[in-house]
Order: C-alpha cells, then sequence, then structure tokens
C-alpha cells in the first residue's frame, strides 16, 4: 500500500518554533518530525539507538522510559534549542507477548507503563515550568483507541498505559490553559508501521498461525475499520500539525480520534 494524496502546506508556518518530538525515528514519530521540520519547525528528537536516527538533524540517544534518560533529554533541549515551544510525546508501543492477562509479569507492566505514560510525565515535568515562565506553549500526547478498545490477547498493559495517559492529559490541561499552554491529545487506530507488523509476527508466533491470520485477527477483535485499511503515518501527522498550529489556538483539553471509524459508538 502506498498513500497517494498530497497534502499541501505553509513551508513556513512553524518557522523557529523548537519542537521536541519523542520517539520520532519510526512510524507516526518520524512522519511528525518530518511534517513539522517541513513547515519550518527546530525539531529534535529522540530514540534509543544513535543507529535508529539517520535521517534525523537534531537527535539525542536516550531511553525515555527511565528517568535519566528523560533528564538526559531535557538538559539536550535547553543546551541546544534553549528552551521548547511544542511537545509531541510519541513515544510508545508494546512487546507484551500474546496469552492475555496471564502473560504479563511484574516486569513487562511496568515497562509498558514506564514507556506509554511516565515517560510523558517526567519530561512535561521538566519542560512545562518553562512553557509557563514563556507564557506558551503547546503539548501533544499520542495516546490510543486501545484506551476504549483494548486488545484482551496481547496488549492489556498497552492499552491501560494509554488510558491513564489520556486522564493524565485532560487532567493538566486544567492546569496550564489559564497558563497559556494548550494541551490535547491524538488516539489513533491501527496505524500501518513496522511496529503494527511487529506485533502481527509476535501474535502469529504465539498462536502458531501465519501473519495473515494474525493480521485478520486484529481486524476482527477491533470489530474491523469501516474505511477498510489503517490510517498512514502520514495521516497522523497532519492532525498533529494543525492541532500543534495557530489554526487549532481554541482547541485544548481534548482528544481526537483517527481511527477509519474503527470506534463504533459516539
Amino acid at each position: 500500500m502506498t498513500i497517494v494524496q498530497k497534502f499541501a502546506f505553509d513551508d513556513r508556518e512553524f518557522a523557529g518554533k523548537r519542537v521536541l518530538v519523542t520517539g520520532g525515528t519510526k512510524g507516526a514519530g518520524e512522519a511528525i518530525v518530518r511534517r513539522l521540520s517541513a513547515a519550518g519547525a527546530i525539531v529534535l528528537t529522540t530514540a534509543r539507538s544513535a543507529t535508529e536516527a539517520s535521517s534525523q538533524k537534531l537527535f539525542v540517544q536516550a531511553d525515555v522510559s527511565t528517568l535519566a534518560g528523560t533528564e538526559t533529554v531535557a538538559a539536550a533541549i535547553m543546551k541546544q534549542l534553549g528552551g521548547i515551544d511544542i511537545i509531541v510525546h510519541s513515544v510508545g508501543g508494546s512487546k507484551s507477548p500474546g496469552g492475555g492477562f496471564a502473560g504479563l509479569t511484574d516486569q513487562l507492566w511496568q515497562d509498558e507503563l514506564s514507556l506509554n505514560l511516565l515517560a510523558a510525565v517526567r519530561l512535561d515535568r521538566l519542560l512545562i515550568p518553562g512553557m509557563i515562565e514563556q507564557g506558551a506553549g503547546v503539548i501533544i500526547h499520542i495516546s490510543s483507541i486501545q484506551r476504549r478498545l483494548p486488545l484482551h490477547e496481547s496488549t492489556i498493559a498497552y492499552a491501560a498505559a494509554k488510558a491513564a495517559l489520556s486522564t493524565y492529559s485532560k487532567a493538566l490541561s486544567k492546569e496550564l490553559g489559564p497558563k497559556g499552554i494548550r494541551v490535547n491529545s491524538v488516539a489513533p487506530g491501527w496505524i500501518h508501521t513496522s511496529a503494527s507488523e511487529a506485533m502481527v509476527k509476535r501474535l502469529a508466533s504465539h498462536s502458531g498461525s501465519d501473519e495473515a491470520t494474525a493480521r485478520q485477527g486484529i481486524m476482527d477483535a477491533l470489530g474491523g475499520i469501516p474505511i477498510g485499511r489503517p490510517a498512514w503515518p502520514q495521516e497522523v501527522a497532519e492532525l498533529v500539525a494543525f492541532l500543534v498550529s495557530d489554526r487549532g489556538s481554541a482547541i485544548h483539553g481534548t482528544e481526537y480520534v483517527i481511527d477509519g471509524g474503527t470506534i463504533p459508538t459516539v
């Protein structure tokens, strides 16, 4: 599959804006980095391995699922950018095996919470004071529709962490809105990425089936996708670009779903 739609945009819309995108070397995160950079933003991103950053101009090697990793990123932002205007918490994912709740050890639970929730909490705690001082900023938390449609076979801990992230994001918006900082979250459904394909492979291996069967199993568990396909990373990036722009200046404290119609209720 390839995306055929070309998005037109102002290539100076984010000129001079200092941006952090976590998890910006793959999937939707990489698409967000490319989209904001193409519109003039100065974008810094992170990953655990430096080999993942071949296409990134500003990169910090750090594991943001740890406190030390988030401190490294915050220090690099101050040194290289002198502050931050936009934060997009795109980092996330699940490495839990199939098998439902019984297959999740305490360590797996901690790993999922550290990556999908605490990375954002810690970075916000380190970076928001600077936003408050300048009286402006935008924060986007990338959640997931799994907070409402958890896949019990493989992603209970991930779904629970993303549900907590959405609740945290809403609470944060109430505190920061009066201080000039907008906070929103984005909940993608199935996105066509290397991570989603890796999950398909894990489920196929666990069940002893093939990848086509595992992929269809995910579709069935989601109840289908009315538009007939997963979203492309570039489509998620377009939504994020709108929300962090001045075009979305009255949008605050809410969550936007981009799932091709997967969630079957209002």
